[in-house]
Protein backbone atom coordinates (compact mmCIF):
# COMPACT_ATOMS: atom_id res chain seq x y z
CA UNK A 1 0.00 0.00 0.00
CA UNK A 2 2.44 2.11 0.96
CA UNK A 3 4.78 1.94 -1.67
CA UNK A 4 2.09 2.12 -4.55
CA UNK A 5 1.23 5.12 -2.64
CA UNK A 6 4.65 5.96 -3.08
CA UNK A 7 4.70 5.42 -7.23
CA UNK A 8 1.58 7.41 -7.45
CA UNK A 9 3.56 10.21 -6.08
CA UNK A 10 6.25 9.95 -7.50
CA UNK A 11 4.72 9.88 -10.91
CA UNK A 12 2.50 12.73 -10.05
CA UNK A 13 5.43 14.87 -8.94
CA UNK A 14 6.81 13.62 -12.45
CA UNK A 15 4.32 14.91 -14.20
CA UNK A 16 4.19 18.33 -12.32
CA UNK A 17 7.92 18.79 -12.80
CA UNK A 18 7.67 18.53 -16.65
CA UNK A 19 5.24 20.99 -16.61
CA UNK A 20 6.60 23.48 -14.40
CA UNK A 21 10.00 23.23 -15.96
CA UNK A 22 12.16 20.80 -14.59
CA UNK A 23 12.34 18.97 -17.20
CA UNK A 24 15.62 17.34 -16.05
CA UNK A 25 13.74 15.57 -13.93
CA UNK A 26 10.61 14.66 -15.90
CA UNK A 27 12.89 13.09 -18.51
CA UNK A 28 14.85 10.81 -16.45
CA UNK A 29 11.39 9.80 -15.35
CA UNK A 30 10.02 9.69 -18.20
CA UNK A 31 10.04 7.06 -20.81
CA UNK A 32 12.20 7.94 -23.85
CA UNK A 33 10.01 10.07 -25.88
CA UNK A 34 7.41 10.80 -24.20
CA UNK A 35 8.35 14.87 -24.45
CA UNK A 36 6.87 16.57 -27.63
CA UNK A 37 6.85 19.59 -28.66
CA UNK A 38 4.24 19.57 -31.30
CA UNK A 39 3.97 23.03 -32.57
CA UNK A 40 5.95 26.14 -31.73
CA UNK A 41 4.50 29.67 -31.83
CA UNK A 42 7.33 32.04 -33.17
CA UNK A 43 7.04 35.74 -33.25
CA UNK A 44 10.06 37.54 -35.30
CA UNK A 45 12.49 35.51 -33.73
CA UNK A 46 14.55 32.28 -34.46
CA UNK A 47 14.06 30.66 -30.96
CA UNK A 48 10.13 29.99 -30.63
CA UNK A 49 8.26 32.36 -27.65
CA UNK A 50 5.90 29.18 -26.29
CA UNK A 51 4.68 26.23 -27.81
CA UNK A 52 0.87 26.30 -28.56
CA UNK A 53 0.53 22.62 -28.12
CA UNK A 54 2.88 20.42 -26.39
CA UNK A 55 2.98 16.79 -25.37
CA UNK A 56 4.42 14.98 -22.50
CA UNK A 57 3.89 11.23 -21.43
CA UNK A 58 -0.14 10.74 -22.48
CA UNK A 59 -1.01 14.10 -22.09
CA UNK A 60 -1.14 17.56 -24.46
CA UNK A 61 -1.29 20.47 -23.25
CA UNK A 62 -2.78 23.37 -25.84
CA UNK A 63 -1.78 27.05 -24.89
CA UNK A 64 -4.31 29.61 -24.58
CA UNK A 65 -7.11 30.23 -28.35
CA UNK A 66 -8.42 33.46 -28.39
CA UNK A 67 -10.61 34.94 -31.67
CA UNK A 68 -9.03 37.70 -33.09
CA UNK A 69 -11.93 39.67 -35.08
CA UNK A 70 -14.81 41.67 -34.60
CA UNK A 71 -17.99 39.61 -32.99
CA UNK A 72 -20.28 39.08 -29.39
CA UNK A 73 -18.63 36.35 -26.80
CA UNK A 74 -20.97 33.74 -28.61
CA UNK A 75 -19.08 33.32 -31.65
CA UNK A 76 -15.61 33.99 -30.11
CA UNK A 77 -16.35 31.16 -28.12
CA UNK A 78 -17.48 28.85 -30.81
CA UNK A 79 -14.18 29.75 -32.85
CA UNK A 80 -11.78 29.32 -29.77
CA UNK A 81 -13.99 25.55 -29.38
CA UNK A 82 -13.62 24.50 -32.96
CA UNK A 83 -9.85 25.51 -33.16
CA UNK A 84 -9.43 23.56 -29.86
CA UNK A 85 -11.18 20.68 -31.34
CA UNK A 86 -8.89 21.08 -34.63
CA UNK A 87 -5.55 21.17 -32.67
CA UNK A 88 -6.51 18.40 -30.15
CA UNK A 89 -7.10 16.19 -32.93
CA UNK A 90 -4.54 16.74 -34.94
CA UNK A 91 -2.00 16.66 -32.02
CA UNK A 92 -4.13 13.03 -31.76
CA UNK A 93 -6.24 13.84 -29.14
CA UNK A 94 -10.36 14.90 -28.88
CA UNK A 95 -12.34 17.03 -27.13
CA UNK A 96 -14.16 13.62 -25.08
CA UNK A 97 -10.23 13.18 -23.63
CA UNK A 98 -10.11 17.14 -22.55
CA UNK A 99 -9.57 16.59 -18.63
CA UNK A 100 -8.84 20.44 -17.15
CA UNK A 101 -10.09 23.83 -19.56
CA UNK A 102 -9.15 26.90 -18.18
CA UNK A 103 -11.22 30.39 -19.59
CA UNK A 104 -10.44 33.45 -19.15
CA UNK A 105 -13.02 35.94 -19.91
CA UNK A 106 -12.61 39.75 -21.05
CA UNK A 107 -15.86 40.82 -19.12
CA UNK A 108 -17.33 38.43 -16.54
CA UNK A 109 -20.72 39.62 -17.77
CA UNK A 110 -20.32 37.19 -20.72
CA UNK A 111 -20.38 34.10 -18.54
CA UNK A 112 -23.96 33.33 -18.94
CA UNK A 113 -23.95 33.09 -22.66
CA UNK A 114 -19.67 31.77 -23.04
CA UNK A 115 -21.59 28.89 -21.12
CA UNK A 116 -24.05 27.97 -23.90
CA UNK A 117 -22.11 27.39 -26.58
CA UNK A 118 -19.54 25.92 -24.26
CA UNK A 119 -22.02 23.64 -22.77
CA UNK A 120 -22.34 20.01 -24.71
CA UNK A 121 -19.00 20.58 -26.58
CA UNK A 122 -16.81 18.06 -24.71
CA UNK A 123 -18.96 14.80 -24.45
CA UNK A 124 -21.38 13.42 -21.90
CA UNK A 125 -18.53 14.40 -19.54
CA UNK A 126 -17.49 17.84 -19.42
CA UNK A 127 -14.16 18.37 -18.16
CA UNK A 128 -13.29 20.32 -14.75
CA UNK A 129 -13.12 24.21 -15.83
CA UNK A 130 -11.40 27.90 -13.81
CA UNK A 131 -12.74 30.47 -15.48
CA UNK A 132 -12.04 34.45 -14.50
CA UNK A 133 -12.20 37.84 -15.90
CA UNK A 134 -9.37 38.83 -16.65
CA UNK A 135 -8.48 42.68 -15.59
CA UNK A 136 -6.99 44.40 -18.15
CA UNK A 137 -9.14 42.17 -20.98
CA UNK A 138 -7.60 38.91 -23.20
CA UNK A 139 -4.76 39.70 -25.65
CA UNK A 140 -5.53 40.13 -28.92
CA UNK A 141 -8.74 41.83 -27.96
CA UNK A 142 -10.47 38.49 -27.91
CA UNK A 143 -13.33 38.53 -25.79
CA UNK A 144 -12.73 35.08 -24.37
CA UNK A 145 -9.41 32.77 -24.39
CA UNK A 146 -9.12 28.86 -23.44
CA UNK A 147 -6.11 26.49 -22.46
CA UNK A 148 -6.78 22.91 -21.84
CA UNK A 149 -5.22 19.44 -20.82
CA UNK A 150 -5.93 16.28 -22.66
CA UNK A 151 -5.21 12.82 -22.16
CA UNK A 152 -3.92 11.31 -25.70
Amino acid sequence: MINERRNVLKKLFTSLAGVVGFSAVAKAAAPAGADKQVQGVVYDQEVPLFSSVTRHGNLIFLAGIGAHFEGDIKAHTDHVLKEMEAQLKKAGSSMDKVLKVSVFLHDLNDYKAMNEVFRGRFGSKPPVRTTVAVYGGVPGDSLVEMDCIAAI
